[in-house]
């Protein structure tokens, strides 16, 4: 069976993330702490595509949510569905770009990618190219 990393990126990108989650949790019959609520096998089936099972019959997703600036990813802990991811699965920066597309990619973004990141699969990326200086630094995780 497939395993999918679904890598969220700037602030448009992880709005849109958080939202898919909201949505395939529902689907899928998974509440948002996390623990199987549904009444059906059929929702179990495939469930392992983006969700981790751990301990405590709990499901995590398959997640990473980046972002030059922490305020993004606040708001995601925040939200409905915030506490159904791993703390460690949030990669941040402090200072942001400043809505500065150049700033994002030549400067904060580049240090942030400096660092190499195996990943293995398939990877599912929700970003918005064109939002602000955040999806800078998608542009290079996608390349």
């Amino acid at each position: 069976m497939r395993e999918i990393v679904h890598i969220q990126a700037g602030q448009c990108g992880n709005q849109i993330g958080a939202k898919f989650w909201e949505v395939i949790s529902d689907e899928h019959g998974i509440d948002p702490t996390g623990s199987y609520q549904g009444d059906s096998d059929l929702q179990l089936e495939r469930i392992n595509v983006y969700y981790n099972e751990a301990s405590g019959n709990k499901f995590v997703p398959r997640a990473i949510l980046v972002d030059l600036e922490p305020g993004t990813m606040d708001s995601v802990r925040s939200g409905p569905f915030g506490q159904l991811f791993r703390p460690d699965n949030f990669v941040f920066g402090q200072s942001g770009a400043g809505n500065n597309w150049a700033k994002g990619h030549y400067t904060e973004g580049a240090e942030a990618s400096s660092s190499p990141t195996p990943w293995e699969g398939a990877l599912a990326l929700a970003w918005a190219p064109c939002s602000s200086a955040r999806s800078a630094r998608s542009t290079l995780t996608a390349s």
